[in-house]
């Protein structure tokens, strides 16, 4: 119960299974009151059953629905940003289109969320703690990713500045940074038949991250065992100590395990 009395809310916890959905559940299992937010009404309300929290629904590009969320949850003690979109587009290719896209969600969003909870949690005068969710490619950069890259270590830029202009709150602000992970958003690509093993190697650890992985460091960053602000917490099995697999040597692991298909 390292949460008991804490509320909290999880926002990208509308897909069933996903990261912002474990996070949710583990804050509860540690005695949080949790209020899940995203796009799609039915699942949240399902997952706010299950739980026992609240469901709201918010878009991140718009600040309006953050600020109606903050509302809604009370005065909220953790905040996590689940959000994001795996954009993978050639240098060369890029459109506008999916610059707007990809900048909308993961920079001019992530600094909205910052804006609102930050405000939320001065305004209540408790403290608390702001979770962003990065990316290990801001530092072991991976093919076809530069829109994806850019936007997720930008939000890491805004943590720095956030954590470093809050903490006489008694705000804490930090990233999560995970590799590959098991989640519905990767499950299409851990599941091609050589894939995993092209990055299992370059994990110190020997496996993939799983989502249970970030909701547990984000239970520590969201309790008040925690004294860090202004970070990226590597929860990534040591990927960051090395890289990630070059297109190459994905297409070779491929290969061999589809024999060649």
């Amino acid at each position: 119960m390292r949460l008991k009395g804490k509320n909290a809310v999880v926002l990208g916890a509308a897909t069933k299974d996903n990261m912002g959905q474990v996070v949710a559940r583990a804050f509860a299992k540690e005695g949080a009151n949790v209020t899940v937010a995203g796009r799609k009404q039915d699942v949240l309300d399902d997952l706010a059953a299950e739980l026992g929290g609240k469901a709201f629904v918010a878009d991140i590009t718009k600040k309006t629905d953050l600020e109606a969320l903050a509302q809604a949850a009370g005065p909220a003690h953790i905040a996590v940003n689940c959000t994001g979109n795996g954009l993978l587009a050639p240098l060369l290719d890029t459109t506008e289109e999916q610059l707007d896209m990809i900048s909308n969600l993961q920079f001019k969003g992530v600094y909205y969320f910052l804006q609102v909870f930050a405000g939320h949690m001065k305004e209540h005068g408790e403290g608390g703690s702001i979770i962003q969710t990065s990316s290990a490619t801001t530092e072991c950069v991976i093919d076809n990713h530069a829109a994806y890259i850019a936007t997720k270590a930008a939000g890491d830029s805004l943590v720095k500045c956030f954590a470093n202009e809050f903490g006489q709150f008694g705000i804490k602000v930090n990233s999560t940074v995970p590799g590959l992970t098991s989640t519905p958003m990767a499950a299409a690509a851990v599941a091609t038949p050589g894939l995993e093993e092209a990055f299992r190697k370059e994990y110190p650890l020997g496996r993939i991250g799983t989502a249970d992985d970030i909701a547990n460091a984000c239970v520590f960053l969201g309790s008040d065992e925690s004294f860090i602000t202004g970070q990226k917490i590597q929860t990534n099995g040591g990927l960051t100590l090395r890289r990630n697999p070059s297109a190459a040597e994905i297409g070779a692991s491929i290969a061999a395990a589809t024999g060649g298909a």
